[in-house]
């Protein structure tokens, strides 16, 4: 039996949330999706079960324009919580912005893997989650 991966949304967009999971659950990616709407409730989940391997997720979708924590800070919040982690995350960042120094500000940052501009199609998260780590 095949492991799916297990998938976090992090996004204060309830209509993101509900058209991705339905998205990535209806073709057979995952049967576990996390949902926060904002990186503080991600970040203490994620110190909260740092030990617990079938716990914590295994590719994170990140929005940038969240209320409380943004994305940019959740990525320097995740870097001290990265290293107690007890498994590999991949983290995509994805937005509505097309603003080049988003884009790049995400590039240049090792603890991203990629930045998705929405809306996420079905075929751009089966390649996302069927990418190797």
């Amino acid at each position: 039996m095949i492991n799916l991966p297990i998938v976090a949304l992090v996004d204060d967009d309830k209509i993101f949330r509900l058209t991705a999971s339905r998205t990535i659950t209806s073709s057979n990616l995952t049967d576990k999706i996390l949902q926060f709407e904002n990186g503080e409730e991600a970040l203490t989940f994620l110190k909260e079960n740092a030990d617990d391997i079938e716990s914590l997720p295994d590719y994170i979708f990140l929005d940038i324009n969240m209320p409380y924590v943004d994305g940019w800070m959740f990525m320097d919040d995740y870097k001290p919580v990265k290293p107690t982690l007890k498994k590999e995350i991949i983290i995509y960042m994805v937005s509505s912005s097309i603003d080049p120094n988003d884009v790049n500000r995400a590039r240049e940052n090792k603890n991203i893997r990629d930045y998705i501009v929405k809306p996420v199609s079905r075929d751009k998260f089966i390649e996302l989650l069927k990418k190797v780590a």
